[in-house]
Order: structure tokens, then sequence, then C-alpha cells
């Protein structure tokens, strides 16, 4: 299978998730907008850029050309908070592309950060997503799913994201 950039823009999808553990919106004058307005509020950049190994070095897919079965692809989830408060509770979702495998072990990410991922496109997410198996005898036992069916990784990190941070997030998937 041959992928173009084009194919990219379509194919790839990055949602982002952002909670603010005060931001219950109030109307009027009250205690809780008051705090609210004092702690400011997020305001989100990020990023997607993605990369192809080759010759041993990494290149930029805008810059790649034809991507080929076999090749390595590193996803790169930039975020960057530019608002004046604190992001709570924030959790950035890469896609794993129709067409790609995650590598295992390949999730990197800065900060505490819990990482999981989904079967079923998003649905539900785990740090060992389970199928059922039917078993030798007829019975149904749990199992870990083939990396094959993973959809989506997802980042979550235990530490708001300050106002002037920035998290990265990366992932790889192989090209089938």
């Amino acid at each position: 299978m041959k992928w173009n950039r084009k194919f990219y823009a379509g194919a790839i999808a990055l949602f982002c998730a952002v909670t603010i553990a005060s931001g219950a919106a109030a109307f009027g004058r009250s205690r809780v907008a008051e705090v609210f307005a004092a702690s400011g509020r997020p305001e989100l950049k990020v990023t997607l850029a993605g990369m192809v190994m080759r010759d041993n070095t990494e290149v930029m897919l805008d810059k790649a050309g034809t991507v080929n079965p076999g090749e390595t692809l590193r996803w790169v989830i930039a975020s960057q908070n530019d608002g004046d408060g604190a992001a709570r509770e924030y959790k950035a979702v890469g896609q794993i592309p129709a067409g790609t495998l995650l590598i295992a072990g390949s999730t990197v990410a800065d900060g505490d950060v819990s990482v999981t991922f989904s079967i079923d496109s998003g649905q539900t997410y785990s740090a060992q997503p389970l199928v059922e198996e039917k078993q030798a005898d007829g019975s149904v036992k749990r199992v870990p799913a083939p990396i094959s069916m993973y959809t989506q990784v997802r980042y979550e990190w235990s530490d708001a994201l300050a106002a002037g941070g920035s998290l990265n997030a990366s992932y790889k998937v192989r090209v089938k």
C-alpha cells in the first residue's frame, strides 16, 4: 500500500480534551465566577507532526512523498498552553491510522502521564484492552487484545498543563 500526503490530511485526526476544574458556567456575579476569573483560562495550541524513518533519519511527512509498506512513522503531539490559567485533567488522543500498526513500547510523553489504548474507535480506553476468546471447552476467557486491533492511543497527564507550559507525546506505527 502506497500513501501520499493528501491521504494523511484526510486520514489522520487528533482529538484533545481539556477540562478546567473550576470551569462551571456562571451567569451573574457569584463567588464561583470570581474564583474562575481569578484562576485564568487555558488557551491550548495543539499540533500533530508526522515523520517517516528513512536511512536512519526522520523525514517530515510533507517532504517524504510516498510512504511505503514496512516504513516506520513517528507521530508527535505537541501541546502548548498560551493562556493565563492551567489546563487540568488534560488529555491528548492520537489516531492509529488505518493501514498501520502501533509499535509496542513506542509511546513516550513528557511528565507524569498515563497511557491507555482503545480498540473500539475511542469509546473506551484501557492500559491493556481485552477481548473475549472462546476456549476449547466452550467457555469464554478475556485475553489481551492483539496490538493490531488498537485504534487510538490516549495520554492523560496527572498534573495540570500550567500557563506557558508545554507537553509532548509521541508514538510510532509501521505501515502494513
